[in-house]
């Protein structure tokens, strides 16, 4: 019974050591020669000029959610337009809820404001 389960234990053994081999590599082979200038906080070519933990706009968060809605939308779009004619009107009309549900969202967020900035 154990036997069937050695393959996997195996696989995820070698993609731990393929993951983590070469940045022990890295660690232990590369040079260790910190100073100020290497580790002093880099943003965009000049010093920041505030804390890191800071608080965003909420329009971040929005914008970002935004993008994966339709990037799941896209995603989902390409196979179901494969097999179309397999699936026929049901799956039609499933896709154009979908979408409906979709642009509904959006309507949404453009009306609360989230695409705009100042």
């Amino acid at each position: 019974m154990l036997e069937n389960y050695l393959p996997i234990l195996v696989f995820v053994v070698l993609g731990i050591l393929f993951g983590l081999g070469p940045i022990a590599i890295g660690y232990l082979l590369g040079p260790q020669k910190p100073d100020d200038e290497k580790l002093s906080p880099y943003e965009c070519g000049f010093e920041a000029f505030e804390d890191a933990r800071m608080k965003f706009d909420v329009r971040f968060y929005l914008v970002a959610i935004l993008f994966i809605i339709f990037d799941l939308e896209i995603a989902f779009l390409f196979p179901w337009a494969v097999v179309l004619d397999e699936i026929g009107g049901f799956g039609l009309i499933s896709m154009t809820v979908f979408l409906a549900l979709l642009v509904v969202g959006f309507i949404y967020e453009w009306r609360k404001g989230a695409l705009e900035w100042e």
